[in-house]
């Protein structure tokens, strides 16, 4: 059985848009390669961080929304800390009331994007 997981991660800002690019679907192919299912992303792109990390200000945030087998979220957040371009993550699963929110959210957002 899959499970709903969501996952946001930072970006190092010295990168240029290809690098990110690049990054990000690193990242999508080791979760279809292993069994899961993209349902959602979403780059909210260049943001400036709360406080600062690795002396950064500002970094690439990207949302991934995925169903996925419980073994693979260890493989995953292993490759966010091998990979030096990420410089945080943050991985949860999600319940039902979660998903069923995140779902009307995504329709929302179609909506908005076609006015």
């Amino acid at each position: 059985m899959l499970n709903h997981y969501e996952t946001v991660f930072i970006v190092t800002p010295v990168l240029s848009e290809a690098q990110v690019k690049e990054a990000v679907e690193k990242f999508k192919t080791l979760i279809t390669e292993n069994g899961g299912k993209i349902e959602n992303e979403e780059n909210w792109g260049l943001r400036k961080l709360a406080y600062p990390i690795q002396k950064k200000s500002t970094g690439f945030y990207q949302l991934l929304q995925f169903d996925a087998p419980g073994d693979l979220i260890e493989k995953l957040e292993l490759n966010y800390r091998r990979d030096e371009r990420v410089i945080r993550f943050l991985t949860f699963k999600l319940d039902k009331y979660a998903f069923e929110y995140s779902i009307k959210r995504k329709g929302n957002l179609k909506t908005k994007e076609e006015k």
